[in-house]
Protein backbone atom coordinates (compact mmCIF):
# COMPACT_ATOMS: atom_id res chain seq x y z
CA UNK A 1 0.00 0.00 0.00
CA UNK A 2 1.09 3.57 -0.66
CA UNK A 3 1.18 4.52 3.03
CA UNK A 4 3.72 1.76 3.71
CA UNK A 5 6.22 2.98 1.10
CA UNK A 6 9.47 4.29 2.60
CA UNK A 7 9.74 8.07 2.62
CA UNK A 8 6.05 8.75 2.10
CA UNK A 9 6.16 11.24 4.99
CA UNK A 10 7.64 13.80 2.58
CA UNK A 11 4.15 14.39 1.14
CA UNK A 12 2.60 16.09 4.22
CA UNK A 13 5.93 17.88 4.79
CA UNK A 14 5.79 19.17 1.22
CA UNK A 15 2.17 20.23 1.74
CA UNK A 16 3.11 22.29 4.80
CA UNK A 17 6.12 23.97 3.21
CA UNK A 18 4.46 24.58 -0.18
CA UNK A 19 1.25 26.01 1.30
CA UNK A 20 3.17 28.27 3.65
CA UNK A 21 5.32 29.48 0.76
CA UNK A 22 2.20 30.13 -1.34
CA UNK A 23 0.74 32.56 1.19
CA UNK A 24 4.06 34.17 2.09
CA UNK A 25 5.09 34.79 -1.53
CA UNK A 26 1.68 36.14 -2.61
CA UNK A 27 1.58 38.30 0.53
CA UNK A 28 5.03 39.77 -0.14
CA UNK A 29 4.20 40.53 -3.78
CA UNK A 30 0.87 42.13 -2.84
CA UNK A 31 2.47 44.29 -0.13
CA UNK A 32 5.37 45.41 -2.34
CA UNK A 33 2.92 46.26 -5.13
CA UNK A 34 0.82 48.30 -2.71
CA UNK A 35 -2.30 46.17 -3.23
CA UNK A 36 -2.82 45.31 0.46
CA UNK A 37 -1.92 46.70 3.85
CA UNK A 38 1.04 44.97 5.51
CA UNK A 39 -0.81 44.37 8.80
CA UNK A 40 -2.82 41.10 8.69
CA UNK A 41 -4.57 41.41 5.30
CA UNK A 42 -7.47 39.17 4.35
CA UNK A 43 -5.90 36.04 2.82
CA UNK A 44 -7.93 36.27 -0.40
CA UNK A 45 -6.89 39.92 -0.86
CA UNK A 46 -3.31 38.77 -1.39
CA UNK A 47 -4.40 36.94 -4.54
CA UNK A 48 -6.92 39.23 -6.22
CA UNK A 49 -4.73 41.36 -8.50
CA UNK A 50 -1.90 40.46 -10.87
CA UNK A 51 0.88 39.48 -10.56
CA UNK A 52 0.19 37.94 -7.13
CA UNK A 53 -3.13 36.48 -8.31
CA UNK A 54 -1.31 34.18 -10.74
CA UNK A 55 1.11 33.00 -8.06
CA UNK A 56 -1.73 32.55 -5.56
CA UNK A 57 -3.91 30.54 -7.94
CA UNK A 58 -1.08 28.33 -9.21
CA UNK A 59 0.39 27.49 -5.82
CA UNK A 60 -2.92 27.01 -3.97
CA UNK A 61 -4.16 24.61 -6.66
CA UNK A 62 -1.03 22.53 -6.12
CA UNK A 63 -1.62 22.76 -2.36
CA UNK A 64 -5.13 21.39 -2.88
CA UNK A 65 -3.68 18.44 -4.82
CA UNK A 66 -1.04 17.77 -2.15
CA UNK A 67 -3.71 17.97 0.54
CA UNK A 68 -5.83 15.40 -1.31
CA UNK A 69 -2.83 13.06 -1.61
CA UNK A 70 -2.02 13.51 2.09
CA UNK A 71 -5.60 12.71 3.07
CA UNK A 72 -5.61 9.61 0.89
CA UNK A 73 -2.35 8.45 2.49
CA UNK A 74 -3.93 8.98 5.90
CA UNK A 75 -6.96 6.95 4.77
CA UNK A 76 -4.74 4.05 3.61
CA UNK A 77 -2.72 4.26 6.82
CA UNK A 78 -5.81 3.89 9.00
CA UNK A 79 -7.09 1.03 6.84
CA UNK A 80 -3.76 -0.77 7.25
CA UNK A 81 -3.73 -0.26 11.02
CA UNK A 82 -7.38 -1.25 11.24
CA UNK A 83 -6.65 -4.70 9.79
CA UNK A 84 -5.23 -5.84 13.13
CA UNK A 85 -6.80 -3.42 15.61
CA UNK A 86 -10.34 -2.77 14.32
CA UNK A 87 -10.59 0.54 16.15
CA UNK A 88 -12.75 2.33 13.57
CA UNK A 89 -15.26 1.34 10.91
CA UNK A 90 -14.07 1.48 7.31
CA UNK A 91 -17.20 3.43 6.39
CA UNK A 92 -16.29 6.09 8.96
CA UNK A 93 -12.78 6.28 7.57
CA UNK A 94 -14.14 6.66 4.04
CA UNK A 95 -16.62 9.34 5.18
CA UNK A 96 -13.78 11.31 6.76
CA UNK A 97 -11.78 11.07 3.53
CA UNK A 98 -14.74 12.36 1.50
CA UNK A 99 -15.12 15.33 3.84
CA UNK A 100 -11.44 16.11 3.43
CA UNK A 101 -11.63 15.89 -0.37
CA UNK A 102 -14.55 18.32 -0.29
CA UNK A 103 -12.26 20.76 1.49
CA UNK A 104 -9.60 20.27 -1.19
CA UNK A 105 -12.20 21.01 -3.86
CA UNK A 106 -13.08 24.20 -1.99
CA UNK A 107 -9.41 25.19 -2.01
CA UNK A 108 -9.32 24.71 -5.76
CA UNK A 109 -12.39 26.92 -6.17
CA UNK A 110 -10.82 29.64 -4.00
CA UNK A 111 -7.63 29.53 -6.07
CA UNK A 112 -9.41 29.54 -9.43
CA UNK A 113 -12.12 32.15 -8.81
CA UNK A 114 -10.58 35.31 -7.38
CA UNK A 115 -12.41 37.34 -4.76
CA UNK A 116 -13.01 40.39 -6.99
CA UNK A 117 -13.73 38.43 -10.19
CA UNK A 118 -16.45 36.06 -8.97
CA UNK A 119 -17.03 36.89 -5.28
CA UNK A 120 -20.02 34.60 -4.71
CA UNK A 121 -18.25 31.51 -6.08
CA UNK A 122 -15.07 32.44 -4.21
CA UNK A 123 -16.95 32.76 -0.91
CA UNK A 124 -18.70 29.42 -1.42
CA UNK A 125 -15.35 27.78 -2.10
CA UNK A 126 -13.85 29.33 1.04
CA UNK A 127 -16.81 28.18 3.13
CA UNK A 128 -16.49 24.62 1.81
CA UNK A 129 -12.71 24.62 2.28
CA UNK A 130 -12.68 25.94 5.83
CA UNK A 131 -15.85 24.16 6.94
CA UNK A 132 -14.82 20.78 5.58
CA UNK A 133 -11.30 21.29 6.90
CA UNK A 134 -12.55 21.88 10.44
CA UNK A 135 -14.82 18.82 10.30
CA UNK A 136 -12.02 16.70 8.81
CA UNK A 137 -9.40 17.46 11.44
CA UNK A 138 -11.98 17.02 14.21
CA UNK A 139 -12.93 13.56 12.92
CA UNK A 140 -9.27 12.64 12.51
CA UNK A 141 -8.62 13.72 16.09
CA UNK A 142 -11.37 11.42 17.32
CA UNK A 143 -10.02 8.55 15.22
CA UNK A 144 -6.57 9.17 16.70
CA UNK A 145 -7.95 8.79 20.23
CA UNK A 146 -9.64 5.53 19.26
CA UNK A 147 -6.32 4.19 17.99
CA UNK A 148 -4.51 4.89 21.28
CA UNK A 149 -2.25 3.64 22.70
CA UNK A 150 -1.25 1.14 20.03
CA UNK A 151 -0.90 3.47 17.06
CA UNK A 152 -0.66 6.93 18.64
CA UNK A 153 0.56 8.49 21.85
CA UNK A 154 -1.91 10.54 23.86
CA UNK A 155 0.44 13.51 23.51
CA UNK A 156 -0.02 13.57 19.72
CA UNK A 157 -3.78 13.09 20.14
CA UNK A 158 -3.98 16.01 22.56
CA UNK A 159 -2.14 18.22 20.06
CA UNK A 160 -4.52 17.22 17.28
CA UNK A 161 -7.57 17.85 19.44
CA UNK A 162 -6.22 21.24 20.53
CA UNK A 163 -5.78 22.20 16.88
CA UNK A 164 -9.35 21.05 16.18
CA UNK A 165 -10.76 23.13 19.04
CA UNK A 166 -8.87 26.25 17.91
CA UNK A 167 -10.15 25.76 14.36
CA UNK A 168 -13.75 25.34 15.53
CA UNK A 169 -13.56 28.47 17.68
CA UNK A 170 -12.03 30.48 14.82
CA UNK A 171 -14.59 29.25 12.29
CA UNK A 172 -17.54 30.82 14.14
CA UNK A 173 -16.41 34.48 13.82
CA UNK A 174 -15.59 33.84 10.16
CA UNK A 175 -19.17 32.74 9.52
CA UNK A 176 -20.52 35.72 11.45
CA UNK A 177 -18.55 38.11 9.26
CA UNK A 178 -19.88 36.60 6.04
CA UNK A 179 -23.44 36.71 7.37
CA UNK A 180 -23.17 40.22 8.76
CA UNK A 181 -20.38 42.62 7.78
CA UNK A 182 -20.84 44.30 11.12
CA UNK A 183 -18.18 41.95 12.45
CA UNK A 184 -14.83 43.83 12.56
CA UNK A 185 -12.92 43.26 9.33
CA UNK A 186 -9.48 43.20 10.94
CA UNK A 187 -10.64 40.51 13.36
CA UNK A 188 -12.01 38.52 10.44
CA UNK A 189 -8.59 38.69 8.78
CA UNK A 190 -6.92 37.39 11.93
CA UNK A 191 -9.49 34.60 12.12
CA UNK A 192 -8.75 33.61 8.51
CA UNK A 193 -5.08 33.12 9.30
CA UNK A 194 -6.05 31.29 12.50
CA UNK A 195 -8.22 28.90 10.50
CA UNK A 196 -5.57 28.26 7.87
CA UNK A 197 -2.63 27.66 10.20
CA UNK A 198 -4.10 24.74 12.24
CA UNK A 199 -5.04 22.83 9.09
CA UNK A 200 -1.46 23.06 7.83
CA UNK A 201 0.00 22.16 11.22
CA UNK A 202 -2.39 19.19 11.45
CA UNK A 203 -1.10 17.87 8.13
CA UNK A 204 2.42 17.77 9.55
CA UNK A 205 1.22 15.40 12.29
CA UNK A 206 0.33 12.68 9.76
CA UNK A 207 3.97 11.60 9.56
CA UNK A 208 4.06 11.23 13.37
CA UNK A 209 1.60 8.34 13.24
CA UNK A 210 3.07 4.86 13.52
CA UNK A 211 2.55 2.25 10.82
CA UNK A 212 4.06 -0.85 12.41
CA UNK A 213 3.67 -2.17 15.95
CA UNK A 214 5.19 -5.23 17.56
CA UNK A 215 3.56 -7.07 20.48
CA UNK A 216 6.65 -6.65 22.68
CA UNK A 217 6.92 -2.90 22.13
CA UNK A 218 6.57 -0.76 25.24
CA UNK A 219 3.63 1.63 25.11
CA UNK A 220 3.99 5.08 26.62
CA UNK A 221 0.99 7.03 27.84
CA UNK A 222 0.99 10.80 28.20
Amino acid sequence: MLCCMPGVAFVPALLVSWSSAAFIISYMIAVLAGHVEPLVPYISDTGTKPPESGVFGFMINISALLAAITMYIRYLLIEKQNESSHFVRSSCNMFTLCIGLMGCTGMGIVATFQELAVPSVHDIGALVAFGSGVVYITLQSLISYKSCPRWNTYFVCHIRMAISVISCIAFIPSILYNVSHGFPFILHCIVSFTLFSPVIVFASKVSMTKIDWTPGEKVKSY
